[in-house]
């Protein structure tokens, strides 16, 4: 009966001094196994944060271009109204480049399509009257 105690004993007083020794090591270098996770966060947030700032210089840039181009196209719609009204022989041709000009620029959006009444959907079969011969029929689309 000794035996036996002692072959129980000896696994389980080694189980509980490896926990405990598990435990301490685990408490007293708690930066072994989280530090590369740590490092692979961090890595990730910064190159998130630099897409961040990407995306809104991105856009910054955008936003300016864009204003350079209303402005462009001001300076534009500015210099053929001067030239309209210097070079224009009389005021009738002035009054209509002026109006040419600004109907361009004030012009109403175009009308939509209207979509057809017909609202069939396509075959992808040709129709054909009853007890007509179908285009698979060997006497199809020859003359008798």
């Amino acid at each position: 009966m000794e035996l036996s105690l002692l072959v129980w004993l000896l696994p389980t007083l080694a189980l509980v001094v490896g926990v405990v020794v598990g435990f301490l090591v685990a408490r007293l270098l708690p930066n072994a196994a989280p530090s590369s996770t740590q490092r692979q966060l961090d890595d990730i947030q910064e190159r998130f944060d630099s897409y961040q700032n990407e995306v809104v210089t991105h856009f910054n840039s955008t936003a300016a271009l864009v204003k350079k181009l209303t402005q462009s196209y001001q300076d534009v719609q500015d210099h053929l109204a001067e030239g309209a009204n210097r070079l224009a022989l009389d005021e009738l041709t002035r009054q209509r480049l002026l109006a040419a000009l600004h109907s361009e620029a004030t012009q109403a959006p175009r009308d939509r399509l209207t979509p057809p009444k017909d609202t069939e959907v396509p075959r992808d079969y040709a129709p054909k009257a009853p007890n007509a011969p179908g285009m698979l029929d060997e006497h199809y689309g020859l003359k008798r």
